[in-house]
């Protein structure tokens, strides 16, 4: 399709040039492009448009539903016009000598699709599109825009992945009187409604993709179909015979014409295959490089965190043995601390069992200093009062002395043998904690 209407184009810019085309063409309407390809019912005020049927200066286009219709301008530029819409080309000056012009189209409803051509190319603000809400002003690229019911959505298109032609880069000035908004980067959109400036540059949403897709749906059907294509390149071939015949071309010069729009059409296609290529490889190489980067990045980044990891460890160790030692002194000290209490009970303990020995020691003393002094005063009266019983009074006292004398040494070996008991039990319990 895009070879038929580029040979279409070619042979207009042949008309315009030959000034024997252009006394032909000095009609009363004015020739504005060509319909390149159609689906459904596409109509004008007048008639009902087909393939290859010309596109008049001040004619109303209008698509009905699931209709669509592609319109290739005498500058090369494209005009995709989606269902129920309304497309009115108010101006259109063009000298295809120096590509200078002028192209001023209006959307009163529905949704159009730009490719700008050569005027955009010489001139990047000389094509504008009129909406109810304000202007859309093309910078040499392309872009779709959509009229509702007090609102038009404009959306940047190309350059970027769906660029049907290659196109360089370029923006899209949306304004009214209210204010203005540049649409310079690849699918991205602003809103504008009646009596507001137009929005922010906002990258497009996939829902809002789908939106501008189905105005433009009925006519990709229409070229994807093999069949349609093949009667649509020869109703064309034909047509444009005979234009040329009209014209004053004799057979000959229309295949040459033809041959030669051919050939440039092809030459063309090959030049952007080839930047398109050397698109790719730049891509590739591009991709390879920062590949590259984010390897070595990702490699100082790994010995950074395993440096950052063992200085961690060692700082971790450190603080681990730190810690230790002060656990290790505090258990000393508190080790130390019950050593010294317990000595200290130990200590009083022995004193106060010295004490308690020296007192029962002391008691018995007394208790047995009091009982020979007893003894003594009683044994003069005893004397006096009875003298033949004294002898076995005497031999009593003896036997009860000698008695006591038994009884306090027991009790003494009891004592020692305690002691020393005692002794022993400490001197295991040291020779233990040692």
């Amino acid at each position: 399709m895009k070879k038929i209407l580029s040979t279409v184009l070619g042979l207009v810019f042949l008309f315009s040039i030959n000034s024997y085309a252009e006394e032909k063409l000095t009609i009363e309407k004015q020739l504005v492009g060509i319909v390149g390809a159609i689906s459904g019912t596409v109509k004008t005020e007048t008639r009902e448009l087909k393939a290859g049927d010309k596109i008049y200066l001040n004619e109303t286009i209008s698509a009905g539903a699931g209709s669509g219709t592609q319109i290739l301008l005498l500058d090369q530029s494209t005009f995709t016009i989606g269902e129920d819409s309304e497309v009115v080309m108010d101006t259109f000056v063009f000298d295809p000598a120096t590509n200078d012009g002028k192209i001023v189209a209006s959307v009163k409803q529905g949704s159009l699709k730009v490719i700008s051509g050569l005027i955009s190319k010489k001139n990047p603000d000389s094509l504008t599109v009129e909406v109810p809400e304000g202007t859309l002003g093309s910078r040499g690229t392309e872009f779709q825009t959509i009229v509702s019911k007090g609102r038009t959505d404009t959306l940047l298109i190309g350059p970027g992945k769906n660029n049907t032609l290659g196109m360089r880069p370029g923006a899209v000035l949306v304004g009214n009187k209210l204010g203005q908004t540049l649409l310079d980067n690849p699918y991205s959109m602003t809103s504008m409604t009646k009596g507001k400036a137009p929005g922010q540059a906002k990258k497009i949403t996939k829902n809002q993709l789908k939106k501008f897709n189905k105005k433009m749906k009925a006519l990709r059907v229409a070229k994807l179909s093999p069949d349609s294509t093949k009667q649509e390149r020869k109703q064309l071939r034909k047509s444009l015979k005979k234009e040329l015949k009209e014209m004053g071309f004799e057979k000959e010069e229309i295949k040459t014409i033809i041959k030669k729009n051919i050939q440039k059409d092809k030459e063309k296609k090959v030049a952007i295959k080839k930047e398109r290529a050397e698109e790719r490889k730049k891509a590739k190489a591009e991709k390879k490089k920062n590949k590259k980067k984010k390897a070595k990045a990702e490699k100082k980044k790994g010995k950074k965190k395993k440096a950052t990891k063992k200085k961690g460890k060692k700082k971790k160790a450190k603080v681990e043995k730190k810690k230790g030692k002060k656990k290790k002194a505090t258990k000393k000290k508190a080790t130390k601390k019950k050593a010294t209490k317990k000595s200290t009970k130990k200590t009083t303990k022995k004193k106060a069992t010295k004490k308690k020995a020296t007192k029962k020691k002391a008691t018995k003393k007394k208790a047995t200093k009091k009982k020979k002094a007893t003894k003594k005063k009683k044994a003069p009266k005893k004397k006096k009062a009875v003298k033949k019983k004294a002898p076995k009074k005497k031999k009593a006292v003896k036997k009860k002395k000698v008695v006591k004398k038994k009884k306090v040494v027991k009790k003494k070996k009891i004592v020692k043998k305690k002691i020393a008991k005692k002794k022993k039990k400490r001197k295991k319990k040291r020779k233990k904690k040692k």
